[in-house]
């Protein structure tokens, strides 16, 4: 197959929708650092904003890799593969910007997904490049739902813990590179 796309069309946004989960894939600059690839699941965390604009909302984990890459150089790519029905893989490769609750556009982007509770970002990512690749040895898998482990976690803590659990756990990446949380003069100037 290996096709490239000038946009995500009618056809390829169906696609994508039918998509249970996807990976983020980023790096540091420079030839060290460590690559990271992160699955992403919840799929009412993903939005199509326009033809070669998506956006992802960004739940509190173990650590923020993404994030911190994103404030060192934007590079992202995502992926998406079919588990069930015609072999697919589809790739977004793009520079991805984080932004955060307070920024400026927090708002009018947070409406777009369901609230919940752990939100910490939401990864905008302006799409270079669209292709597709065969898929071919790609498993079959049978989807048997959504785990809301993530969503009971972060239920059961208060604002204070959360920051709290950010400020230990998701303030830098493994790399020492800044991610999360950060001061108003620490954010990157087109954060919104």
């Amino acid at each position: 197959m290996g096709k490239t796309y000038d946009q995500l069309d009618e056809r390829l946004r169906g696609w994508i929708a039918d998509q249970r989960m996807f990976f983020v894939a980023t790096a540091p600059s420079g030839p060290g650092g460590h690559v990271n690839i992160s699955p992403k699941g919840h799929a009412d965390t993903f939005r199509i904003l326009d033809g070669r604009t998506v956006a992802y909302m960004d739940l509190t984990g173990s650590g923020a890799e993404t994030i911190a890459h994103l404030r060192d150089n934007g590079r992202i790519t995502l992926m998406f593969c079919a588990f069930s029905g015609p072999p697919r893989i589809l790739r977004l490769h793009g520079q991805g910007r984080i932004v955060l609750p307070g920024e400026e556009r927090w708002g009018e982007l947070a409406a777009r997904f369901p609230v919940r509770r752990g939100a910490r970002a939401v990864v905008v990512i302006e799409v270079e490049r669209i292709a597709d690749s065969c898929g071919y040895a790609v498993p079959l898998y049978d989807y048997a739902g959504e785990r809301d482990l993530l969503d009971q976690w972060a239920g059961r803590k208060d604002d204070a813990a959360l920051a709290a659990y950010c400020a230990q756990r998701n303030s830098t990446s493994i790399d020492g590179l800044p991610a999360l949380p950060m001061a108003a003069g620490d954010r990157p100037a087109d954060s919104g």
